[in-house]
């Protein structure tokens, strides 16, 4: 009991640095948030030069993709949290992406050089039930191959 528990704080705790980190970032102005993705594009293409010879171009892409990531992880943390150790409803779920998506997204209408856009909410969503599928899909492969865990 007592390692549940301490399970679903650390778990609170990653959702809520989780939050902080997406709307964090969306607080962000536009052109820190740009910088921001410069920079990294900049050191993934020095690592993507050395492996494939080329690099990526823009930060369109590369934007789309940390919006989608920090929503899979979003989505692995609520799944664990509440169907798994509370045993939640998949709509409370649902609702949970959708919502922080929907702020997320709100949050930028107001801030300087940012959009608050439709499209990202729906990207956010993606990244979100692509983390739900892997606790899924984890979960099933466990259950499918228990000898594998020992």
């Amino acid at each position: 009991m007592e390692k549940e528990t301490g399970r679903k704080r650390l778990l609170t705790l990653l959702i809520v640095l989780t939050l902080l980190v997406i709307w964090g970032n969306s607080l962000l102005p536009g052109f820190i948030s740009g910088g921001i993705s410069e920079w990294v594009m900049n050191l993934l293409n020095r690592g993507l030069a050395d492996i494939a010879g080329t690099g990526m171009t823009g930060d369109s892409v590369l934007r789309k993709m940390a919006h989608a990531a920090e929503f899979a992880a979003l989505g692995v943390e609520l799944t664990v949290l509440l169907r798994v150790l509370l045993r939640k409803e998949g709509s409370l779920l649902l609702l949970c992406g959708v919502t922080v998506a929907l702020t997320d997204e709100t949050i930028q209408l107001f801030v300087s050089g940012r959009a608050g856009l439709v499209k990202d909410v729906w990207i956010d969503m993606g990244g979100f039930c692509l983390g739900i599928f892997a606790v899924w899909l984890v979960r099933r492969l466990r259950k499918k191959f228990p000898e594998a865990e020992k």
